[in-house]
This record gives C-alpha cells, sequence and structure tokens, in this order.
C-alpha cells in the first residue's frame, strides 16, 4: 500500500483510508468492525476516518458511538500505527440538524473546544491527526473557526487541519484568511467524488493542485451504486438507500433519489461491462479511478460487512491505464452530471 502526503503537513496516508460511518449501524457487530479494522492495517491502510456524529444515519442515542468503537479497539494498537481523521458537526441551521450539543452545534471556538474534547475522551486519546470541519457555514466569519484550530494545532492536539462538504468558494477564503493571520491552512478537503459524481472537477481539483491542499474522496463507490448491486429489477432490501427510500427522512429519500437514478444507473451499466471485459471486479474499477487522481491522498471506503474489504484491497495493485481513463471519460461524458 502506497502512502501519500496530505497537503503540505508531514502526515503520509495509505492511498486507501478506511471510513467508520457504518460501525454501530450497518455494521452492528463491534467484534465485526474490529475485524475490519485490524484486516486494514494489516494490509497497510493506516488512516481512519470518523465523525463525532457517526454512526450513520446520525441519531442522539448513537452519536459518538463509532468514536468510542475504535477507541476502544485502538487499545490494543500502538497509537503512532494509526492515523486518525475526525469532525466536528457542522451548523444546525442549514440543511441538517446535527444530534449534538442539544441542537445548537455551531463551528465557532467555544463548540469546536467542545467537539475536540469529546472526541479526544470517547477515542482515547491525547491528539488528533487529522481534525476536519463537517460542513460549513458560509453565513459566520471565518476567523471564529480558523483562529480557533490553529491554536489547537499549536496546543498539539491537532496535527493538522481540513474542511468537508466544501465549495470552491469556502476553501479559497479560508486559505485566503489562513495566510492573512498566518494561521495553519487547510491541509486537506473531503469531498463526495466518483465515477458518478466529478463535479469536483470543476473548479475545487484546480485550487488542489495550485494550493497544495488534498483530497479525501468520500464515497468512491457513489454510495455503492458502482458495485452492481443497484442495476437489478428491484432496489435490495438490504441496502442503504432501499431503507432511506422506505422509511428514511425526508433529507435521506432525496439523497437516495440523487444516487440511485436512471441516469447514474446507465452511467454504472458502462462501468460494470468494462469491469467485466477488465476481468476485474467494479468495486476494484472504481476505487482505482479515485485513487488515480493527482490530487487525492486518500481514498476513503467504507464497509458493513468484512467481505466487502477484498475487492476494494485489490485496487492498491490495480493499474488505470489511459486507455481506461479514455472509455470512462467518454461514459461520463454520454451520462454527465449523473447525480445533478
Amino acid at each position: 500500500m502506497k502512502r501519500r502526503r496530505l497537503g503540505k503537513s508531514g502526515l503520509m496516508v495509505s492511498e486507501i483510508g478506511l471510513g467508520t460511518m457504518t460501525f454501530g449501524t450497518q455494521c452492528a457487530d463491534k467484534t465485526e468492525a474490529f475485524r475490519i479494522m485490524d484486516h486494514a492495517l494489516e494490509h497497510g491502510i493506516n488512516f481512519l476516518d470518523i465523525a463525532e456524529i457517526y454512526p450513520v444515519p446520525p441519531i442522539k442515542k448513537l452519536a459518538g458511538l463509532t468514536e468510542q468503537w475504535v477507541g476502544e479497539w485502538l487499545k490494543s494498537r500502538s497509537r503512532d500505527e494509526v492515523l486518525l481523521a475526525t469532525k466536528i458537526a457542522g451548523p444546525a441551521h442549514g440543511w441538517f440538524n446535527p444530534p449534538v450539543r442539544e441542537g445548537n452545534a455551531a463551528i465557532d471556538g467555544h463548540h469546536i473546544r467542545l467537539a475536540v474534547e469529546g472526541s479526544l475522551q470517547r477515542l482515547g486519546t491525547d491528539y488528533l491527526d487529522l481534525y476536519q470541519i463537517h460542513w460549513p457555514d458560509h453565513g459566520m466569519r471565518v476567523e471564529d473557526t480558523l483562529e480557533t484550530l490553529d491554536q489547537l494545532v499549536k496546543e498539539g492536539k491537532v496535527r493538522t487541519i481540513g474542511c468537508s462538504n466544501e465549495n470552491a468558494y469556502g476553501l479559497m477564503k479560508s486559505l485566503w484568511i489562513a495566510d492573512k493571520y498566518n494561521w495553519r491552512r487547510y491541509d486537506t478537503i473531503q469531498n463526495n467524488f466518483s465515477i458518478n459524481n466529478r463535479r469536483f472537477e470543476d473548479e475545487l481539483a484546480e485550487i488542489c493542485e495550485r494550493e497544495n491542499v488534498s483530497l479525501l474522496p468520500y464515497s468512491p463507490l457513489a454510495g455503492g451504486v458502482l458495485s452492481g448491486k443497484y442495476n437489478t429489477d428491484q432496489i435490495p432490501a438490504d441496502s442503504r438507500f432501499h431503507h432511506y427510500l422506505t422509511n428514511g427522512a425526508p433529507r435521506q429519500k432525496q439523497m437516495a433519489e440523487r444516487f440511485v437514478n436512471p441516469t447514474s444507473l446507465a452511467l454504472t451499466a458502462k462501468v460494470l461491462e468494462l469491469a467485466q471485459e477488465l476481468q476485474t471486479h467494479p468495486v476494484t474499477l472504481a476505487t482505482a479511478w479515485s485513487m488515480h487522481q493527482s490530487y487525492v491522498a486518500s481514498t476513503l471506503i467504507g464497509v458493513s460487512n468484512f467481505d466487502q474489504l477484498a475487492p476494494i484491497l485489490a485496487a492498491a495493485d490495480f493499474e488505470i491505464t489511459p486507455e481506461i481513463i479514455t472509455r470512462i471519460d467518454s461514459y461520463c461524458a454520454e451520462f454527465p452530471y449523473s447525480m445533478g
């Protein structure tokens, strides 16, 4: 497993990172979660991504459970073996009110310090390798966020910082403010990016290249769609999006319809045909395509059971050739913006 640098920091992470948002819900067995983390580490993955609101879907009684599980697992490991990334929930008044701090979440200094201390306690560590803003608040002063993050780096509680679900304006504004006050810059941005969702390439990819910010793409399988499991007559009853469509809140139903729609399934069908031609698993192909991008540091994958790891890990040895890139580009041109 190769390693890549996070931005301009000193942190070198595995080119595949383990996302943990399923630990506690879809992966409800703690023993299975520990087995997944053990296997990932044994195969070269040294980077775990968490969040204070995990597992998903986030609810108050479970918020923080994933961090607790990771903290328990970490007791059997050397802290230096693993690079831990976690996130503070974004503001309560936006697209989603996170189930933390009694529905009053914010990303100012007060809430950042509360969130950091909570994560450190649940993870059983005295520092975080990467601390991220889960989603932004473009109506507040950027200084109120960045000043506290810079202080946490100076205090040794956080090694470096990043943003998530950010747009071009928000990323550049944050970098400019950090430069203005000589504060720590964001080294990473964690956004949705896959063959089925290439919007990151419109503006953010150039910013990452020019400003030395690393992308940590989440959902490289487009929520599992690129595995091919939704290219069937019926959505699998045990799948996340079946649950969202039948029992989910309005926001979750909207999300499911964005990921699983006629255009995304048509594009996925092309990818499945290519994977069959290449005699490889579509999960391997989709993961390797994400890893191939020059501005990507670590492609974040998530699994709900141990057996899902094998085709993901195989991506570390799969070569993405110029011909494969050309073929995938042609499919995406035929079905542009398949997730809207």
